[in-house]
């Protein structure tokens, strides 16, 4: 299983949100470069970033950042965050982000996003975001009628990467992961599963881990980190042992 160190952009700084609401930012530093040297000196091949302020804007908004990112990690980058164009995904693609996460995209325009799932095999993520059991898009700020397992079953034959599952009611608060919800979801469809929100500790990667075998590719973990709660390496290790 695979551990994504996260890195969430607003106004270039590194930041946490709470439930999504970007008015409950808290700033963990202002070099997201050097954020991104530090995952990596923990072992981690793989992260995950998101430009918040292009979640609302629809287009980047933290593009110098995440080229700063790109530019030191040597691993695995995965993006998203208002990418909802042909032309940036293509762009972030040709800058060397290695996988793209659509998420607004995947619900009003779901054929768009299957034609980038097949010009790009293996390069597009779909993020589910869930409040309540319904997808949520717009950088959170609006929830639709659609239930989650729905969305994710459109796009089970159209060779995307994964999906990213986040439960918004306990992103960046430290509550633990929904494990029940996305284990779920990953029983439901023959697509990976990455879990995100409220990982709060080694419990929450070891339990995830033991449900690889049900379809949980990975799983995001942010504040977790940066308040000092969860090791990097130590998670990357118990990652590892599944």
């Amino acid at each position: 299983m695979i551990v994504f160190p996260a890195i969430d952009l607003k106004g270039g700084q590194v930041v946490r949100l709470s439930e999504g609401d970007m008015d409950r930012a808290t700033v963990y530093g202002d070099n997201p470069a050097a954020q991104a040297q530090l995952f990596a000196a923990a072992g981690s091949q793989f992260l995950h970033a998101v430009d918040l302020d292009g979640s609302f804007a629809g287009r980047a908004e933290n593009r110098a950042a995440v080229e700063s990112i790109l530019e030191v990690f040597e691993g695995h980058v995965q993006l998203g965050g208002g990418i909802r164009t042909r032309e940036a995904v293509e762009g972030w693609f040709d800058l060397g982000v290695s996988r793209v996460v659509m998420g607004s995209a995947a619900l009003k325009d779901p054929e768009f996003v299957k034609d980038m799932a097949r010009e790009f095999p293996g390069g597009i993520v779909v993020a589910v975001d869930a409040r309540d059991g319904m997808v949520a898009t717009e950088g959170w700020a609006e929830v639709s009628d659609v239930p989650v397992v729905d969305l994710a079953r459109r796009f089970e034959d159209a060779g995307v990467a994964s999906l990213l599952f986040t439960d918004i009611g306990r992103d960046g608060l430290l509550k633990g992961v929904n494990i029940e919800a996305t284990v779920d979801l990953a029983r439901q469809v023959d697509i990976p599963v990455i879990a995100s929100g409220g990982v709060k500790g080694l419990d929450d990667i070891h339990i995830l881990s033991l449900h690889a075998v049900d379809g949980i590719e990975g799983v995001i973990t942010g504040r977790a980190l940066y308040e000092g709660r969860l090791d990097l390496a130590a998670a990357i290790a118990m990652a590892n042992r599944a």
